[in-house]
């Protein structure tokens, strides 16, 4: 899923500082399943934008709905009385969401009250983890479905460096090395002889900006 965590609020006070009438939108998709962006973050969010606006000579006037998916245009039709009716909108999307929403209502300012951060997992201890790149060109078949171009911080493809130390990294001796669990899994998987080919460079033109991609098989 793609992860996300809500900005400061004196970074939020200072994008809508101009602004009366805020619509707040959540996003029912990830960022609800990380806890960032669903609607009691949009209800968390509003009450600490009225308190912390509470000194302003005009009263802010802040609304906030949750709909499925950012996007999507289509889920947006039901947001559309609420934004113009409004002064400007705070999206708890990711990047995509804000920038549908930017798209769809083009003369209503539209800012971000997310920081979008990586393509990730939860694990056992609720905390979210990196996991994928979209690099464009994946080779976890060769790497027994463990990703280096993002799990290791040097995105090494052809085993490990010199710096790992009892099977942490080097450059974050918190984090298990990625060719290390690379290693164990092609073991438990007997394919510990395919780690002897070489892997050739990324095509990172297949990761160009901005991508695009044809529905369909």
């Amino acid at each position: 899923m793609v992860i996300a965590e809500i900005k400061s609020l004196a970074d939020i006070n200072e994008m809508i500082k101009s602004f009366r009438k805020i619509f707040i939108v959540g996003c029912g998709e990830c960022v609800s399943v990380c806890l960032t962006g669903g609607q009691k973050q949009v209800e968390l969010l509003s009450s600490a934008l009225r308190i912390s606006g509470r000194n302003d000579k005009e009263k802010r006037i802040l609304k906030g709905k949750t709909i499925s998916r950012q996007c999507e245009p289509k889920f947006l039709e039901q947001i559309n009385k609420d934004i113009e009716e409004s002064d400007a909108v705070l999206s708890m999307a990711c990047g995509a969401g804000v920038q549908t929403l930017s798209e769809k209502f083009r003369k209503i300012p539209v800012f971000p009250a997310m920081d979008t951060k990586f393509i990730g997992v939860s694990d056992e201890a609720g905390n979210f983890i990196e996991m994928c790149s979209a690099c464009g060109d994946c080779i976890l078949s060769l790497t027994g479905g463990i990703c280096p171009v993002t799990r290791c911080p040097k995105g090494l493809l052809n085993g490990p460096c010199g710096g790992s130390k009892n099977g942490k990294c080097e450059a974050n001796p918190e984090t298990p090395c990625a060719w290390l669990l690379i290693y164990e899994k092609m073991k438990e998987l007997n394919k510990l002889e395919e780690l002897k080919n070489i892997n050739n460079p990324k095509d990172w033109s297949k990761n160009m900006r901005p991508g695009k991609v044809k529905a369909g098989i």
